[in-house]
């Protein structure tokens, strides 16, 4: 009998209903990405408070950056040379540890800037250490036809937390201060710390491999190299890419608010929720992604759709017109990154998926960075109009010459994945 509509729909469960150690590890990153969520809100709250200066706030953003850039290259690298399951215990550890810092320097009433940026800096580098591990560990926990519904769970997951970690953050700090918003994010990473610890080994290697060639120490080069070999996974990136660095909008609320529908700061405020409210119905309505093969060009429609829906809003000057729009977006990445990293976990040997997961933790991070700068800077050189549009057709163009171009990457069927 055909699965009910409803269920069709909805997001696809399987996964933690048939395999409890993925059950767990989603549980443990669900709880403790919350609390991470309310580390940063509280830490933005503090830099404020201390200063009273929107730049030095903004300087914790620079301070995060550098080290996830440089330590995922890194650290996808030494996650292809030892245990997952070890190197994420240590750390989810170490950002524990440095969440239990945070507490003492609030409760220590200190009024410098400079320790809160060196912590935020050095939980970069465990976030930075342990996102490529943590990834490369999902395909050992779950047949391959159950990634789909997987990485749609973990964007579930991580929507959940971006809208609910940042209103906790600013609610326990109001009322207990930022010491209390930094001790409940100890104790979320708790969850975390539990499930990797039931957590079999995770050395990396398919079963069968040369134990030898398993031993050898991994380096970022041959993981670059690797990937500019394989059209398909490279692919992934450079679509990615189109989407974030020609496409990226959220540069231009605090300008658009005013100049397009006569608002303010909460118009800002529904502009930046708005991607993040599409992005999490995405998710919730994701059952549908488990039966899509072509991947590749599932990616493809997707990016072309997000360039769609943000030169529209471009267009449009009605506010609830342009939230539509921003969420249609939204919902579009999610569904672009769910077959984006189901292809990269699926197609690479496991060799070398922590060197690739590493190198998708650096274009997720870098590439909305460098979008705000090339908006901002056509902003300036011409209108808020002339980028948002511009940038969206842009986006059409590129992915269409990307498709035009990279044919295996068209035809890329999950049930034969060729990197």
């Amino acid at each position: 009998m055909p699965a009910p509509r409803r269920s069709r729909l909805l997001a696809d469960i399987s996964p933690l209903r048939e395999h409890a150690d993925f059950r767990r590890l989603w549980f443990g990153n669900a709880v403790s990405y919350i609390g991470q969520q309310m580390t940063a809100m509280a830490v933005a709250l503090q830099v404020y408070a201390i200063t009273g200066s929107s730049f030095y706030v903004g300087l914790v953003g620079l301070c995060s950056l550098v080290p996830l850039i440089v330590f995922g290259l890194y650290g996808g690298a030494v996650a292809d040379a030892v245990d997952r399951r070890r190197l994420g215990l240590v750390t989810a550890s170490g950002a524990t540890v440095l969440s239990a810092a945070l507490a003492v320097v609030a409760i220590a009433d200190v009024h410098k800037v400079w320790p809160l940026y060196a912590i935020v800096a050095l939980q970069a580098v465990c976030f930075a250490m342990n996102s490529p591990a943590r990834s490369s560990m999902i395909p050992r926990l779950l047949p391959p036809e159950r990634l789909p519904a997987a990485n749609a769970l973990a964007s579930l997951a991580g929507g959940v937390g971006q809208m609910a970690g940042p209103m906790l953050g600013g609610v326990f700090v109001g009322f207990w201060g930022y010491q209390a918003a930094y001790l409940i994010d100890v104790a979320a990473f708790t969850a975390s710390l539990y499930a990797m610890w039931r957590l079999p080994a995770m050395l990396p290697g398919e079963p069968g491999a040369d134990p030898a060639a398993v031993r050898r120490r991994p380096s970022v080069l041959e993981g670059l190299r690797y990937l500019g070999a394989r059209p398909n996974l490279r692919t992934t990136f450079v679509s990615d890419l189109a989407a974030m660095v020609l496409a990226q909008p959220r540069v231009l609320f605090p300008a658009v608010a005013g100049l397009w529908f006569g608002g303010d700061t909460r118009t800002v405020g529904l502009l930046a929720a708005a991607p993040a409210t599409g992005a999490l119905l995405g998710s919730v309505f994701s059952g549908w992604l488990g039966r899509v093969h072509r991947q590749g060009f599932a990616v493809l429609v997707a990016v072309g759709s997000w360039g769609a829906a943000v030169a529209v809003f471009g267009l449009t000057r009605n506010l609830l017109l342009g939230l539509f729009f921003l969420a249609v977006a939204g919902c579009a990445d999610t569904v672009s990154m769910v077959f984006r990293n189901t292809m990269l976990q699926s197609a690479a040997p496991d060799d070398m998926r922590g060197r690739l997961q590493g190198v998708f933790l650096v274009v997720v991070v870098g590439g909305p960075r460098l979008g705000d700068f090339l908006a901002g800077s056509a902003s300036d050189l011409f209108s808020p109009t002339a980028a948002v549009v511009g940038g969206g057709i842009a986006c059409i163009v590129a992915i269409t010459v990307i498709g035009l171009f990279q044919r295996g990457f068209l035809h890329y069927d999950a049930r034969d994945p060729i990197a």
